[in-house]
């Protein structure tokens, strides 16, 4: 539909490089101030771009993403709790770091940046070796890192609406989770030479992400343990995190004027038997 449009130049590569070789190919043959990053199965808003490039016009902002939503979330029961575990993503865990200018992952499906610091950037993004290997995983929360390295800032547009599809079965849910977390403990790494110059805030958010899952691996360890060699139920391990699980989904649901985030205290389960032990 657009191939005969001046206004556009696809790139064919001859061979599938992956998503970071090919991002950066096109970033060296782009000429404007920003670069907008779409995911392949996302759709934006129409006012997305101008929502984003306003936000950039603070020479400051090195990155800026939209909010995500699930295109595909009636039609099961897990597409229903990605979208509003997307929504928490977004508007709990992206919305508190903006409020100190360090977004600490500006994802892939929906993400602006401005070329002049990208351009700066590419090599480092390019030769990133991860255990003497080069990287092929993480491009999103890595270039993030990059920017807020750089000394710009990163931020997040909550009415700048992209959609984009989720897995609809546990298996590729499953899959997605654990190419994530991998990243995310990856990238901690690097971060932690970089919290010293943010706001001490940020500190104690990746301190929680990471230890977090530990801390409550930990718990459901030991509440098994009691129950195999005692034989008795862990009741205050389970109210505890059946109380957090209440309060979380119903401060969700208050926020987001929702009742079906009431629902996503299903996804606990989810957490505490499947994602904690493959994480």
């Amino acid at each position: 539909a657009f191939a005969g449009d001046p206004r556009f130049n696809f790139i064919l590569l001859d061979k599938n490089v992956g998503k970071r070789k090919a991002q950066i190919v096109a970033i060296r043959r782009s000429s404007g101030d920003l670069v907008l990053n779409v995911d392949s199965d996302t759709t934006l808003a129409s006012d997305v771009v101008a929502k984003l490039a306003r936000k950039m016009q603070d020479p400051a902002v090195g990155a800026a993403m939209g909010q995500l939503a699930a295109s595909n979330r009636s039609d099961t029961w897990l597409t229903r709790l990605i979208d509003m575990e997307y929504w928490l993503a977004c508007n709990e865990e992206r919305a508190a770091q903006a409020r100190f200018g360090a977004v600490m992952c500006c994802c892939g499906p929906c993400a602006m940046y401005r070329r002049s610091a990208l351009v700066l950037l590419l090599d480092q993004y390019e030769t990133q070796l991860f255990r003497g290997k080069p990287s092929d995983f993480g491009e999103d929360r890595h270039l993030t890192i990059l920017m807020l390295k750089a000394g710009l800032r990163t931020e997040y547009v909550p009415d700048a609406i992209a959609a984009t599809i989720v897995p609809d079965r546990l298996g590729p849910y499953l899959r997605q989770q654990l190419r994530w977390a991998r990243s995310t403990f990856r990238d901690t790494l690097l971060a932690l030479r970089l919290l010293p110059s943010l706001d001490r805030y940020l500190t104690l958010d990746v301190v929680g992400q990471n230890l977090g899952p530990l801390l409550l691996a930990l718990s459901v360890l030991a509440g098994l343990a009691q129950f195999a060699l005692k034989g008795t139920v862990p009741w205050s391990a389970v109210l505890m995190i059946a109380s957090m699980t209440i309060i979380r989904c119903s401060v969700a649901a208050f926020r987001a004027r929702q009742l079906r985030f009431l629902g996503f205290s299903l996804h606990t389960f989810i957490n505490v038997f499947l994602l904690l032990p493959l994480k």
